[in-house]
């Protein structure tokens, strides 16, 4: 059973067949410190492997399902990222928000040149989609 918002509905599948589900299985194995925004990294553990991982996670489902990236406004002025793939809407990183619940309506969408405007950002990106791309290779 899956945790993250949108999980039921997540079965679309990509050209290579693989759906949501199959890359939350994916980058659990592949989210790291090293991945983790690092104004968050102190906090991060491999028991809440989503911690940090919103915008990057989110832009590189983009890139294997295409769709838009969503932010939820967040309380410190930054925001929680989330995909919509025709009308399925799913975030595999919200687990790190616990039982805390998220509005995921009429959220505004996020461009990853603002978001990647930020080396750091893209570099934990580009580090993400390496991983997740040897994990893939790994499975096969």
């Amino acid at each position: 059973m899956y945790v993250f918002y949108g999980w039921e509905g997540a079965t679309l599948q990509n050209a290579n067949g693989l759906t949501p589900r199959d890359v939350y299985d994916l980058l659990k194995g592949v989210w790291c410190a090293e991945t983790c925004a690092p104004r968050m990294r102190r906090l991060w553990t491999p028991e809440n492997p989503t911690l940090g991982q919103c915008s990057i996670t989110a832009f590189l489902v983009q890139d294997l399902f295409g769709g838009s990236v969503y932010g939820v406004p967040l309380g410190d002025g930054n925001f929680h990222c989330f995909n919509d793939v025709g009308g399925c809407v799913f975030d595999l990183t919200s687990e790190q928000f616990g039982d805390e619940v998220l509005c995921y309506d009429h959220c505004p969408e996020q461009r990853r040149e603002d978001h990647f405007a930020k080396e750091e950002k893209y570099q934990r990106y580009l580090l993400l989609k390496q991983r997740f791309l040897e994990a893939c290779g790994a499975e096969r």
